[in-house]
């Protein structure tokens, strides 16, 4: 490898380290600003695992609205669209 090349290796390796830095930051900013919202998703809409554990993936609720299922929505818009922010009981 040359100069030129090794200059142009380190520079794209600047920029992308630069990159992953500040898209990591924006997604810890988005996520501070959301709340995992119970009882709102539909079915083969949820975020992720359900509460009882009864399944360990996003989109794969089998009902609407299902207590133990859940989406992040932005904060304080949870028990506004019928939610609730707290797990269900097991």
């Amino acid at each position: 490898m040359n100069k030129r090349q090794a200059l142009i290796a380190a520079a794209l390796a600047t920029v992308c380290a630069a990159s992953a830095v500040t898209a990591s930051a924006a997604t810890a900013s988005a996520s501070a600003e959301k709340e995992k919202c119970f009882g709102i998703a539909k079915a083969g809409q949820n975020d992720c695992a359900s509460a009882n554990g009864s399944h360990s993936c996003a989109g794969q609720s089998k009902t609407d609205n299902g207590a133990a299922e859940w989406k992040y929505v932005a904060k304080g818009t949870c028990e506004k669209a019928g939610g609730k922010t707290a797990a269900p009981a097991k």
